[in-house]
């Protein structure tokens, strides 16, 4: 693909993987369903014919994201060709969030599969919004770098962390979302509720043949944000960890970094590193360690640095959040990307930011008017009121100790059942190896799983039989690589706890499956 360049170390670890590993290959076992999930003749009937309905099949069956993909999910082909970046950036593919949205899964089906929460943002926030749209001023358009009012209280909500005060006027662009902010640098984040924050940020920096490393698994919006300017991806994996978390029987230690991985993946057109921390689908926390490894390749190869801290907020056992653009020599090369999504469980609001130097912020600034103009404006003031009243209330310290309290009833689930997982360090995110996965052999799975890798049908069979969805892992990493995400579904903890412990409780008859 025009898009995918990988090292030769990236390269052995998948083939090594892939040929050492028993979890790489049997997809599933011949034996009957147990008692209470056996399928009979009809009920086999209704799942075929409920699943044929789901979601249209792509255009091709064989799995391979070279072939021709043009008119998946379109009533015909158009007219005129659209342009091949619209293909190579996986945009027309029918991706995980389509297959596995809410509307295509059983309605008793508990959705932990996609990161929104089931519960509202403070009743501060969402009352500002509301008397935003009581006024007139309220309902036009804000100045294309945010509100006044939402800048300045971001340079109050984060005071001196970036080792400075920061400068509301120069230092701080509103986005929509935190997609839209980022330009393409080393980024820190996660993130389908970011919007067009991303976009900019690609679109500000990054020219037809340049690089962008990005580390898988990867948030799925990268790929497309950096192919659309004409950029290649090249992807660094992450490597799981096989010791044990601190007090846990089956959950392990966060993955690494390979820093020789990295360091051969760059050329002289490298132009950026994207870095999420917390990560997004790992929970990974980067340490400062690891940190400042990266910072020392970005100085030596003048690489810029986009820092996605959307789930700053959600950093569990102590652990050190570190701010990248406050490693040393960092600032002037990195642009950290923030979003009231995450920090006030608000994801469908749009609003984000980005921080840092005036040089850097002037071209994201400029493309991001062109893109959206500016983001909506009741919205940023409700987020200026989150942001306002957060410390204040202690708003923070207490919504964290309420996540570490979701996150212990699934990582309980998954300990009872004996299976592997990654520690989720920060975000709220569990990454679980669902290897041991066994269906019945002639389950009904419909066109567009049946083509797709092992987690994609063991996510189906989880959201249709178990009633708790999850997502399938592989579409986070290239082509190439992805037998290493086949054996991992992603599970979200951004619910209440009633809700977590029914899937706590329902996750349990996995055991009937597990080889």
């Amino acid at each position: 693909m025009s898009s995918l360049r990988l090292s030769q170390s990236a390269l052995r670890l998948k083939l090594t993987s892939t040929a050492r590993n028993p979890k790489f290959q049997s997809t599933s076992i011949h034996r009957p369903a147990p008692h209470g999930l056996r399928l009979s003749s009809s009920a086999t009937s209704q799942l075929a014919r409920r699943h044929a309905q789901v979601a249209p099949a792509p255009a091709h069956t064989s799995g391979d994201s070279d072939s021709d993909v043009r008119t998946v999910a379109r009533p015909g082909k158009p007219v005129v060709p659209y342009a091949s970046r619209i293909k190579d950036g996986r945009a027309v593919a029918l991706d995980v969030w389509s297959i596995f949205h809410a509307s295509n899964l059983p309605e008793d089906c508990i959705n932990l599969g996609q990161g929104y929460m089931n519960f509202p943002p403070p009743t501060w926030a969402r009352r500002a919004a509301q008397e935003a749209l009581q006024s007139v001023d309220g309902n036009h358009y804000a100045p294309p770098k945010g509100r006044p009012r939402l800048r300045n209280a971001i340079k109050q909500f984060y005071g001196t962390e970036f080792g400075k005060e920061l400068d509301a006027e120069s230092e701080i662009v509103v986005t929509s979302g935190a997609n839209e902010a980022q330009p393409g640098l080393v980024l820190t984040r996660d993130v389908r509720s970011y919007g067009t924050g991303q976009y900019a940020a690609f679109t500000a920096f990054v020219e037809p043949g340049d690089e962008v490393i990005v580390f898988e698994p990867f948030f799925d919006q990268y790929l497309a944000s950096i192919v659309f300017q004409g950029g290649k991806c090249v992807y660094v994996p992450l490597h799981p960890s096989w010791e044990p978390a601190p007090g846990m029987r089956s959950g392990k230690r966060s993955w690494t970094v390979d820093f020789d991985e990295l360091r051969s993946a760059v050329t002289p057109r490298t132009k950026m590193i994207v870095l999420n921390s917390p990560h997004n689908p790992l929970g990974k926390v980067f340490s400062r360690a690891e940190m400042e490894q990266v910072a020392q390749i970005a100085e030596d190869h003048n690489l810029l640095v986009m820092s996605d801290e959307v789930y700053e907020g959600l950093v569990y056992d102590g652990r050190e959040h570190v701010r990248f653009a406050t490693l040393p020599g960092m600032w002037n090369r990195t642009l950290t990307v923030g979003s009231a999504a995450k920090l006030f469980a608000a994801t469908g609001w749009r609003v984000g930011w980005v921080i840092g130097p005036p040089a850097l912020l002037a071209p994201v600034l400029a493309a991001s008017t062109r893109i959206v103009f500016c983001s909506n404006t009741p919205l940023q003031e409700g987020a200026a009121a989150a942001l306002e009243e957060a410390r204040p209330r202690r708003f923070l310290e207490r919504q964290l100790a309420e996540y570490a309290q979701r996150r212990s009833v699934l990582v309980g689930a998954f300990e009872q059942l004996g299976m592997e997982y990654a520690w989720p360090e920060g975000s709220y995110y569990i990454l679980l190896d669902i290897s041991r996965v066994r269906w019945p052999e002639d389950y009904p799975f419909p066109p567009h799983v049946e083509s797709r890798g092992r987690c994609f049908k063991a996510a189906w069979f989880l959201a249709n039989e178990i009633k708790v969805s999850c997502i399938p892992v592989s579409d986070f990493y290239c082509d190439a690589h992805k037998p290493i995400g086949e054996n991992y579904a992603r599970f979200a903890f951004c619910k209440d706890l009633d809700t977590l412990r029914a899937a706590a409780e329902r996750l349990q008859r996995l055991r009937d499956y597990l080889a």
